[in-house]
């Protein structure tokens, strides 16, 4: 125990529902799914055996034990490995924005988080904050208040919120924006805070914010300079 991870799985939507069932019997409670669309060629898709451009794309936190059983069921029961099947992978959480964001993304278990962060020399973070539809200027001023440069969002559903309200005590819409944030490291702690304290679970943001570890990146030096 001790290692959060971000599970992103990409299929074909026509494939949602079975993997949605797959989930559900491994307990992954919590999710977020959004749409997407594919950029392979032609040749490419048919070699690969893929018959649609049309994706799903679903996002869930879990532990790294829990995704190593995940992956077995991926591959046993959905041959998630097959041509067309579909892709899977994690990213390794670098920190947290409070207890209940912690215990929204695991579904309230008992889980005992390790030391804040994974990879040590990574200069930028991605910031990742969940908000409900709507809020995300309320979330991003926070963000730009606290040194943010700007964001992407997307649109997504998420599941698993009835269970979620009953220990967290609030209400949460199933509609999210998702907002992501590419900042410096030593920048990340203030622009999480921020977020949390102005568009967190006493706003009607309801924004939740984790981190994730970004090893390179090209495109920033104009802004930070």
């Amino acid at each position: 125990m001790g290692k959060l991870c971000l599970m992103t799985t990409i299929i074909s939507r026509k494939q949602l529902k079975k993997y949605l069932r797959l989930y559900e019997e491994e307990a992954l409670q919590v999710m977020f799914i959004t749409l997407g669309s594919g950029t392979a060629t032609g040749d490419i898709m048919d070699y690969l055996g893929l018959e649609s451009m049309e994706k799903a794309v679903l996002f869930h936190v879990l532990e790294e034990d829990v995704w190593q059983s995940t992956k077995k069921q991926l591959r046993q029961k959905l041959q998630i490995d097959a041509p067309g099947g579909g892709i899977a992978f994690v990213v390794p959480l670098s920190s947290i924005g409070g207890k209940k964001t912690l215990q929204f993304l695991t579904g309230n278990l008992d889980f005992q988080k390790e030391e804040e962060s994974v990879l040590k020399d990574t200069t930028h973070e991605l910031i990742v904050v969940i908000a409900n539809q709507g809020y995300t200027e309320l979330a991003m001023d926070a963000a730009r208040g606290a040194g943010a440069y700007g964001g992407t969002v997307i649109h997504a559903k998420g599941t698993g919120m009835e269970q979620a309200e009953k220990f967290m005590g609030v209400s949460l819409a199933s509609e999210k924006e998702i907002i992501f944030i590419v900042a410096k490291r030593d920048q990340k702690n203030d622009i999480m805070k921020a977020v949390m304290e102005q568009a967190g679970m006493q706003s009607k943001a309801k924004s939740i914010v984790f981190s994730l570890p970004v090893t390179d990146t090209a495109g920033l030096r104009l802004l930070e300079d």
